[in-house]
């Protein structure tokens, strides 16, 4: 099994780039190197400017490199389908200009990757964690989000070379068990791989270790995090969205909270999960000074227990 750690700006609070309170996207970079990161995603559309020259020193100074670009936004509705269009364009157009990874030995795409996250909805987000109460697409609806998927992930792989893989999270319309098992269905592993993340599916009451194994045979890439238990039971009696709740704690580094990752690190290793897998720990960005100390703990912990 070869893994290798990256990092996300999300652990910096960067989630979305219009929020008044980002820090500098060249001081996260720096912090990530610091971290002991050599990968980073380029973080949520607009954040990491798409100027390649630019781009590309700020990496070199920090001997970085970009794993993953991300569409984050409403795949439903058929009036957005040309603006994911053009971010699939801009934002492949720079990840593949940039140095290349080698692709470790069994691995199944190279990176970078695209990760495609459903998002946008209110209807969704104040009930993200409660499968019992969210509403869900009709089978029209579904079936329209599904093409818009597959026009990203081929327009990706044809255009450019880059590999889709799609990503539940927590208050957009791909969430639930029933939604993952209805998209495994719908969008073929030739299409599109996986991208589980298992704080997002604790969050949304999925056991990561079931579906890190189930999903196996899907998987191109991981991402981490760790859940505050007494902070998630708390949150979860409260009608509030998905990024109040990680406003408030509910993501802390990992090893601290109630996922298990000495098992998902034996699981890994009997799947024979090789490649990349991105630490997250979404919070306010107003707290970022403390995310160069919460990154550190995150990879210290994973080390500590063989990653």
């Amino acid at each position: 099994m070869s893994i290798k750690i990256s990092g996300a700006p999300c652990c910096w609070g960067v989630d979305d780039p219009k929020n008044p309170y980002l820090p500098p996207w060249e001081r996260v970079l720096s912090e990530a190197s610091q971290a002991g990161y050599k990968g980073i995603e380029l973080g949520p559309y607009g954040y990491i400017p798409m100027e390649i020259e630019r781009v590309q020193a700020e990496l070199a100074k920090n001997d970085l490199t970009i794993i993953a670009g991300t569409i984050f936004d409403d795949l439903l509705s058929e009036s957005n389908v040309e603006n994911l269009l053009n971010q699939v364009d801009d934002i492949c157009s720079l990840i593949t200009k940039l140095p290349a990874i080698p692709q470790e030995e069994g691995q199944k795409f190279p990176t970078p990757y695209l990760t495609v996250m459903d998002w946008g909805h209110d209807e969704r987000d104040y009930y993200a964690g409660h499968p019992d109460k969210a509403v869900r697409l009709n089978e029209n609806e579904w079936k329209q989000m599904m093409e818009h998927i597959r026009l990203i992930s081929e327009r990706a792989w044809k255009k450019y070379g880059v590999r889709a893989v799609i990503h539940p999270h927590a208050g957009g319309y791909i969430e639930f068990e029933d939604e993952i098992n209805k998209l495994l269905n719908d969008i073929p592993y030739e299409t599109a791989g996986f991208c589980l993340d298992t704080g997002h599916l604790y969050y949304s009451k999925i056991d990561p270790l079931e579906w890190l194994r189930k999903c196996a045979d899907r998987l191109d890439y991981i991402h981490f995090k760790d859940i505050d238990l007494d902070i998630y039971e708390q949150v979860m009696g409260e009608r509030i969205r998905f990024f109040d709740a990680c406003g408030k704690g509910v993501m802390c580094p990992i090893g601290q909270g109630v996922i298990d990752y000495k098992s998902i690190h034996k699981l890994l290793k009997k799947i024979n999960y090789h490649g990349y897998i991105t630490i997250e720990q979404e919070r306010d960005p107003r707290n970022s000074d403390t995310s160069l100390r919460d990154v550190k703990q995150s990879v210290d912990y994973l080390k500590s227990v063989g990653y």
